[in-house]
């Protein structure tokens, strides 16, 4: 998985695949061998098409290579008792150059939303959502996820056999939710992808602060799902929200990979187009769908990246936001964020009162960033002997090396 743009192939494979993989399991069921059988298919294209040309269908070129790997995964031996069970299912048709009626664009595109609410399904627990997403949705080789997540390839494929055979014991079914249950289950599909977002923006642990090729895929599969679902304001809001903050990206570390933070990065860096179409997307969405928190997430992004300085930020308006956010969405790191735009308007000791009640919250406890702003709110109040002590705490306490070295770097200032 790389950093720098997908080539063309690199991009048709990705948004094929959840439309590749969504047919085989309609026609054939098998989740977990017809996900295998996707991946070798993708794996042959990208070794071939890129010297051989493109099939004039390469949609329906994956579909036969990928049904057929799936058809001697089945009559293997572990799989010899479903091959009679199903054999009668398990023909492939040869007229997948032209889609037969009702498996056209559209069921195909709908595929890829079914596929979403499967790998996010409750029933998996986050680490395994997220990599089964990447896999089945992004297309995205098990050595690629777990190069993105900094773990041996073998922990991350048996991470994703888990996850798929937990899947299988539950009787999950292939296909779109009941209609009851879809806001709750689109949550958590949404939940999923902003984490993706969150690990490649900000990396919760290694040696560099930014893994741009996860970002850049939850950025791809949210617009994917954006496509599928126009209407959505939710949907538009993280769409919005992850670009707004993507954006910052050129400006967030130094040429050694040191972090800068947002009030002295280069706001020439940013990228002006990503922002346009944040800003946009997240106006329309505020205007004409219900509020919700990605929105207003994207709003309080929005304002930040609209000012040409950082002294010029609209903290007053970042506040009231922030107070919306927390009474429709509490948790503590909407709480952690909001006791920041209080300071920023009412002072640091008013924003320091509000951590009080954060050392509280399990849900915090031992986590680096309450230090890290309770640093930042001492410093600010004049009282550097306390700020350098909550910097040390809060550098002893991440796992990041960029973020670890920087709070060093603040507390050693204050020294």
């Amino acid at each position: 998985m790389r950093s720098d743009p997908f080539s063309p192939t690199e991009d048709l494979l990705r948004r094929l695949a959840p439309q590749v993989l969504g047919a085989l399991v309609r026609r054939y069921g098998h989740f977990a061998s017809a996900e295998d059988a996707v991946q070798e298919a993708l794996f042959a294209a990208a070794q071939q098409w890129p010297e051989g040309g493109r099939p004039q269908n390469p949609r329906g070129w994956l579909i036969r290579v990928a049904s057929r790997r799936l058809m001697d995964q089945l009559r293997s031996e572990e799989a010899r008792r479903r091959r009679e069970e199903t054999a009668a299912a398990m023909t492939p048709r040869d007229e997948f150059e032209t889609p037969p009626p009702g498996e056209g664009r559209a069921p195909s595109e709908d595929d890829t939303l079914a596929l979403l609410f499967l790998c996010c399904h409750a029933e998996l627990p986050a680490p395994a959502q997220i990599a089964l997403t990447l896999r089945a949705v992004g297309g995205l080789t098990t050595a690629e996820i777990a190069r993105a997540h900094l773990v041996p390839e073998a922990t991350m494929a048996q991470r994703i056999s888990r996850a798929k055979k937990r899947i299988k014991s539950s009787g999950v079914p292939f296909g779109m939710p009941p209609q009851d249950e879809r806001a709750e289950r689109l949550a958590a599909v949404l939940q999923v992808l902003y984490l993706i977002f969150n690990e490649g923006y900000t990396a919760t642990s290694g040696q560099e602060l930014l893994r741009s090729d996860l970002a850049t895929e939850a950025i791809r599969l949210t617009r994917a799902v954006r496509q599928l679902l126009p209407a959505d304001g939710e949907v538009a809001g993280l769409l919005a929200l992850m670009l707004l903050t993507d954006a910052r990206r050129p400006a967030r570390t130094g040429p050694d990979g040191s972090l800068i933070p947002l009030a002295e990065q280069d706001r020439a860096l940013w990228n002006r187009a990503a922002i346009d179409e944040g800003v946009a997307l997240v106006s329309d969405a505020l205007t004409h769908t219900r509020l919700g928190p990605y929105q207003l997430r994207a709003a309080i992004a929005a304002v930040h990246d609209e000012s040409e300085r950082a002294e010029d930020t609209d903290w007053a308006e970042i506040l009231a936001l922030y107070e919306l956010l927390v009474r429709l969405a509490p948790g503590p790191m909407e709480s952690l964020n909001h006791a920041v735009a209080v300071a920023m308007v009412h002072g640091p000791e008013a924003g320091l009162a509000l951590l009080g009640a954060l050392d509280e919250d399990d849900r915090l406890a031992g986590h680096h960033r309450l230090d890290a702003v309770r640093a930042h709110l001492l410093e600010m109040a004049g009282d550097p002997a306390a700020a350098r002590a909550a910097y040390a705490r809060a550098a002893g306490r991440t796992l990041s090396v960029p973020e670890r070295r920087y709070l060093q770097g603040r507390a050693a200032r204050l020294a």
